[in-house]
């Protein structure tokens, strides 16, 4: 069940940057649209079976899509700023959206890690059509776990080639620059200062905040934070044991079916 490449297609966002993405199309036009936001090295053949396996248990078609500087998109151009996270909400996200058709179309957001951040920024910004958002191990604030597990990950980068011929099947000659974009801008004094929660309670949609409590990336207090500052009362909290940074890969189907009754609860599909 893992994409087949060939169904990749890009856009021309801008007069300088494609990005590509994938419909999975379950034949449902009239339902919100699921788009899924991946992680802060991830693409599309990184999301594996989950997508296709939750648009097709809630009978939804979904977008999956690469953000700026990720797998078949257009490189980094020029070195990432401190500000990327509100750039990829409320510019690019946008931009896609409007290039596709979907500006005005119901979406539920299903965002993991760096993406979810993304979706929480986006669904701020943009509440109008927001029918619900899913936020995986996002990243509202840097925390101390945060810092520790990117500075491990940075050192097993540079330690060897394991980590980085791992990415490359993803990320192409560029995968140096993806990786370092993410882990060197994050350990640097500009960055650990980035704080979103001002934009949590600008959130219409209920939210579904997910997170492993063994987390590698992220403390508990992230998804507390979440739950607590967004303005919907019906916003929920799931934390599950012996998970770590990617709960949609280690607890598959508990959080399919989380998600599922998440959203039947709010009558969202």
């Amino acid at each position: 069940m893992n994409y087949k490449l060939e169904k990749i297609q890009k856009v021309q966002v801008n007069d300088k940057i494609e990005l590509a993405y994938e419909f999975i199309n379950i034949h449902n036009e009239e339902k919100p649209l699921l788009i899924f936001l991946h992680e802060g090295l991830g693409s599309i053949a990184q999301w594996k079976s989950f997508p296709r396996e939750l648009c097709e248990k809630l009978n939804l078609n979904g977008l999956v899509y690469e953000r700026y500087g990720y797998g078949y998109s257009t490189p980094f151009l020029e070195k990432r700023k401190p500000d990327y996270l509100y750039r990829e909400g409320d510019y690019f996200l946008p931009l896609l959206m409007k290039k596709l058709g979907l500006e005005n179309k119901e979406v539920i957001l299903i965002g993991h890690s760096d993406g979810a951040s993304v979706a929480l920024i986006y669904a701020a910004c943009f509440p109008k059509n927001i029918k619900a958002v899913v936020s995986m191990a996002a990243h509202v604030f840097v925390d101390e776990q945060s810092i520790k597990g990117i500075k491990e990950a940075y050192d097993f980068y540079l330690s060897g080639p394991t980590l980085k011929n791992a990415l490359k099947r993803y990320h192409f000659d560029h995968t140096d620059s993806t990786f370092m974009a993410w882990a060197e801008l994050w350990q640097t004094p500009e960055f650990i200062k980035f704080n979103m929660e001002h934009l949590l309670p600008k959130i219409e949609a209920p939210i579904l905040a997910i997170q492993g409590l063994q987390d590698e990336y992220g403390l508990p207090s992230q998804i507390t934070s979440i739950v607590n500052n967004g303005s919907n009362a019906n916003n929920e909290a799931l934390f599950l044991e012996d998970t770590k940074h990617s709960p949609h890969f280690e607890k598959k189907e508990d959080v399919i079916n989380a998600i599922t009754k998440f959203l039947l609860k709010n009558k969202a599909l």
